[in-house]
């Protein structure tokens, strides 16, 4: 690792952990990396790192947001929660989700034109008793991702297409998150939760489920927990950035796919991605 402060936060989440998330993230094995109780702590260590650098180099901000477990990493950020209570419970968080589900028994598909209202009729035909599909991430640049029964899903693929959708197609995905299927890891995600200190962030926070921002602990708790079941308002959260006048933004961590999502939502403002030792290198504040 080039910078000292990203080591120091890989090692405080490894010692949270008591295993080492770091060996994980740089010497694999793959399969034990994209366990999704692996993934989430993971990758809210790896955006931690990043922003702590930058950080010691300057960097200011005056909102936080993040998509689904990206809105842990925002809450660290802001200084709502340590990060060793975020990667215990994003482990834990990964954990509730896959047991809630078993392997194959839920999916996710990405849908391309087709308008929110539109889809959730698409959904509601698809849907059968104990087999629910449902509007998951409200993406925004037209792309909206439904979850649920990997039938239900099967069913929602075509409908959308019949329905008028560009695209629709099934996702590489281990369980059905943001739906009502996430009950059960939502419930026990409430209980692991309780006794966790949020503190008032440093700035506000939009929340997925909301797409408002907020600043009180106790609403910031609540949010989390019915954050595993409720939809992600991408679309309207960036939508609530840009009214708040704000024009520069950055994603940090890994990959550009936010980027994408707020230059098609919000012209106005001009997004950065800094996740690579050289783009980290390159930021000036």
């Amino acid at each position: 690792i080039q910078f000292e402060t990203a080591k120091r936060t890989y090692e405080e989440a490894d010692d949270a952990l008591g295993l080492a998330i770091s060996k994980l993230c740089w010497d694999g094995p793959e399969d034990q990396l994209t366990l999704t109780q692996n993934t989430q702590p993971a990758i809210l260590t790896t955006s931690i790192a990043v922003f702590r650098v930058l950080r010691e180099r300057g960097l200011t901000f005056d909102v936080v947001a993040g998509h689904s477990l990206g809105e842990w990493s925002a809450l660290v950020a802001a200084g709502a929660l340590s990060l060793p209570e975020a990667v215990k419970l994003t482990h834990l968080r990964g954990q509730f989700m896959q047991e809630a589900v078993p392997v194959g028994i839920g999916s996710m598909a990405a849908i391309m034109g087709l308008s929110l209202d539109k889809l959730r009729e698409v959904c509601a035909k698809a849907s059968a008793p104990g087999e629910p599909v449902e509007p998951a991430n409200l993406n925004g640049g037209g792309q909206i991702v439904i979850s649920g029964h990997t039938s239900a899903v099967d069913r929602a693929i075509p409908g959308a297409k019949a329905a008028g959708a560009k695209i629709a197609k099934k996702l590489s995905v281990s369980a059905p998150f943001h739906c009502s299927l996430m009950q059960p890891a939502q419930q026990r995600l409430s209980v692991a939760i309780a006794d966790t200190v949020i503190s008032a962030p440093s700035v506000p926070v939009v929340a997925n489920v909301t797409a408002e921002p907020t600043s009180d602990p106790a609403t910031i708790k609540d949010l989390l927990i019915k954050q595993v079941t409720a939809p992600v308002r991408w679309e309207e959260s960036i939508q609530t950035i840009a009214a708040l006048g704000v024009t520069r933004a950055y994603e940090l961590g890994s990959g550009a796919v936010l980027k994408g999502l707020v230059k098609r939502i919000a012209e106005t403002i001009d997004i950065t991605t800094i996740g690579e030792p050289h783009e980290v290198t390159a930021f000036t504040a």
